[in-house]
Order: structure tokens, then sequence, then C-alpha cells
């Protein structure tokens, strides 16, 4: 049987301020991921207006404890491509009483969007795992991880929507492998973009990058 058609046992752990279920479909949500909620309840305190958007949001955990640390009635647009993820993101939001200010979509990053969204602060969780190297992490589902020949496939596309939907004044967390994959993301920006790289926070298990959209 496939992976994603079965219903393995529901799992729960507290995240941060949060409790969140999760199974082994959907990746599991990792403790020092909480920093990136953190650092991005501090960013809202001087934010511009507007929703906060996560792009792969899988069980949710990162943008519910965003919204839940920052306690200034944000809504949240949260965004999958997995369905499994979906539900699970639908239910934790139901658990943490959060369930009226956030949406869940599932769509592909560049569809789940519509052109005129703008958003005061992003949080993206992409896979950021090279393909060849997938195996490494058997405990994880492959799609989940999976970030392509460099790893980057999707970070690059986080970096277009956060590009395209990002309000002037606000900013994005962007997780992931290393500082180095944040130089090269950096390196690939165009000069005419509106986006600025800012400060990366390194850790055991990845990375966190702030960019920033500076206002007009």
């Amino acid at each position: 049987m496939d992976e994603r058609e079965a219903t393995p046992n529901v799992e729960t752990m507290r995240f941060g301020p949060l409790t969140i279920s999760s199974d082994p479909r959907v990746l599991r949500p990792r403790e020092w991921t909480l920093t990136q909620s953190e650092w991005a309840a501090d960013l809202l305190v001087d934010a511009p207006e507007g929703d906060v958007l996560e792009l792969c949001t899988g069980a949710g955990q990162i943008g519910l404890a965003a919204l839940t640390l920052a306690e200034d009635g944000r809504r949240l647009v949260a965004v999958d491509a997995d369905p499994v993820a979906v539900g699970f993101a639908r239910a934790n939001a139901h658990t943490a009483g959060l369930a009226d200010r956030v949406e869940v979509r599932q769509g592909e990053l560049g569809e789940a969007l519509e052109e005129w969204e703008s958003f005061a602060l992003v949080v993206a969780d992409p896979p950021w795992v090279q393909a060849d190297e997938v195996d490494t992490f058997p405990e994880d589902p492959t799609f989940a991880i999976d970030g392509g020949e460099d790893g980057l496939a999707v970070a690059r596309e986080c970096v277009r929507v956060v590009e395209a939907h990002l309000a002037p004044g606000g900013s994005a967390i962007l997780q992931l492998g290393d500082a180095d994959q944040a130089d090269t993301l950096r390196s690939e920006l165009d000069e005419a973009s509106p986006l600025r790289f800012g400060e990366v926070r390194r850790f055991e298990r990845g990375a966190l990058v702030r960019i920033d959209r500076p206002a007009r």
C-alpha cells in the first residue's frame, strides 16, 4: 500500500503554546522550528496592516503558533498542496481556537493565491533536502522533504510568491537547510526585485532567513 493511502495512528505533541496533531504521512513538527514562529511574532509587532501567509504549511504549527504568540488578532492564510496536511492544519486551527481566523487552502503555491492578495508577513517551510539525499531521512515522507536537485526548487517558488504578495514594509521568514542555501537564493535575486535578504539564523537542523520588502 502506498504511504499516502495508509491511515496511521494520529499523534499529538506540544509545540510552544499549542497541541499539534499529525501522523506519519505529514512531516512531524520539529521543536526547533518554534523559533520561526517566535521570530514571526516579533516581526508582527511593527509589521504593516494585513494578514499572515504561511507557505508549505504542513500540519500548520508554525503559522498557528505565530498567531497565538502575537496576540494581535490578525488572520492567517495557510497553503499546502497535500490534502492530508491540509486536513491536519484545519483540525489544528480548530483545536487552537483559531478556526475563525485561519483559512487553509489546498493547492500549488503559484495557484492558491489571487493576484491582488497582499500580506504583512509570510512564513514558509519548503522542502530543502536535495533529491539524492532524501533517503537519509527515512522517517520523513519523501514528498515533504524533497527539494529537487539542489534542494531549492520549492524555496525558489516561495521567494517568487513572497515577491508577488508581500506588502511594502513587510517581512518573510524562510526556512532552509543552511546558510549556503540562503546565499544561493540571494545571489539569484533579480537586481530589480523589491526584496532584500537580511539576517540568517543558524540552527543544528536548519536555518532561517529574513526577507524584507522595504516600504515605498
